[in-house]
């Protein structure tokens, strides 16, 4: 329900004041973040009320402010201290949950044409095996690209909205910016829900940005994490964040396709990335691209985000195996049981979701907001917390 056009234009400009923060030093671009989706799809009841998307973003520009406040508490207290509030025990089954509940959604647009789904899926799988080059590194695009193809040889796909879409617009949508909220239809209610749902989706990006950021300076060959410093990626993809939400589009965040790339072309120079960041930025200012993205088949996103959802899932597992968490260890087992049961439980309940009444105002608690809190809570007060995070392997990594 988000504009294609201001994610573009937030995509573009994110990425430049990400650079601006970094000192231009870290060939990094950013883009949208799947790891929220699952946060706009409970606020929106799955695209159902699109007009809740503003609060949705609102609590992403808050979470944008996580990310600030863990570059500042990094900075003053070292990283393995903060760290050891969001051990992969907690983590790793919070990303899992993610994919998971995204899961019937992808579901859900495959049923609309089983046999473009099927198109799309098969494309991503073969170019992510046996694909060489620029063609493994880009699956789901690739996946995205035929599949829209053969729908459109098959006149599945309708161009009228192409055809009547200026060449040239406004990237922003008012209504679906933060701050169309001001005013006397504001409801604190469902604010608050979207906060406590979105915002905890924070600790799992921060834990991706810190593995991203590793892997790009192990790939040229740089120790970014010490220079300009993981607290100013971190700000960096915190304020880009809060840019992009307050203006209506999805939270920005770093991509491992990006070091694939660098590892490719093995051109590391960041004013590269910057350049493409510009690009995006003309391309925002085109609603016909955006009306044919705007296009697509939904069995043409539901086919790709088969993969899709499950990679989150499956990043969620490797961050557990990676980071050999003891499962024998009744302490772990309890945290990362609780965090998937709450998480999962409740999002496929009747209820959706748990309700409260606190003073008049109307919140509810999402599986993702009720058992990322819990799995937090829980780790941090229970015997046995000792859990230590590998600065000098990370910085080897980049080294």
């Amino acid at each position: 329900g988000l504009s294609v056009s201001t994610t573009l234009l937030c995509a573009g400009l994110g990425t430049l004041l990400f650079h601006l923060v970094t000192r231009g030093k870290v060939p990094a671009f950013l883009g949208s973040s799947f790891a929220y989706l699952g946060g706009f799809a409970i606020v929106s009841n799955n695209g159902e009320n699109p007009e809740n998307l503003p609060y949705a973003c609102a609590a992403v520009a808050l979470s944008g402010l996580v990310y600030v406040l863990f570059s500042a508490l990094i900075s003053a207290f070292g990283i393995r201290k903060m760290m050891k509030f969001f051990p992969p025990v907690v983590t790793g089954p919070i990303i899992i949950s993610i994919g998971l509940i995204l899961a019937p959604s992808a579901i859900n647009n495959c049923q609309s044409n089983w046999l473009l789904a099927i198109v799309a899926l098969a494309t991503v799988v073969i170019c992510n095996i046996w694909g060489r080059g620029m063609v493994k590194i880009v699956p789901i695009l690739l996946g995205v690209v035929v599949s829209y193809a053969v729908a459109a040889a098959l006149g599945e796909v309708d161009f009228s909205g192409v055809a009547a879409a200026p060449w040239v617009g406004l990237p922003i949508v008012w209504d679906n910016t933060v701050f169309a909220l001001f005013g006397p239809q504001f409801d604190s209610g469902l604010a608050t829900t979207a906060i406590i749902t979105i915002m905890p989706l924070a600790f799992a990006t921060m834990i991706e940005h810190i593995g991203d950021i590793s892997a790009i300076g192990s790939t040229c060959e740089c120790n970014y994490i010490a220079d300009p410093g993981l607290h100013r990626t971190l700000l960096g993809d915190g304020l880009a964040t809060i840019l992009a939400s307050l203006f209506g589009a999805p939270a920005n965040t770093t991509y491992g396709e990006n070091t694939g790339v660098l590892a490719l072309t093995r051109v590391f120079d960041p004013r590269v990335i910057r350049i493409a960041a510009c690009c995006a930025i003309v391309l925002s200012f085109c609603p016909k691209f955006a009306a044919v993205i705007a296009a697509m088949p939904a069995c043409v996103i539901g086919g790709v985000s088969l993969v899709l959802y499950g990679m989150i899932s499956a990043v969620g597992v490797r961050n557990l195996i990676e980071n050999q968490v003891d499962f024998q260890n009744n302490r772990n087992v309890l945290v990362a049981a609780l965090v998937l049961v709450l998480s999962l439980g409740i999002a496929y309940s009747t209820a959706d979701a748990i309700v409260l009444e606190l003073g008049g105002v109307t919140i509810s608690l999402s599986g993702i907001a009720v058992g990322s809190l819990v799995g937090i809570v829980l780790n941090a007060i229970l015997p046995g917390n000792d859990f230590e995070f590998d600065v000098s392997e990370l910085e080897e990594a980049a080294e």
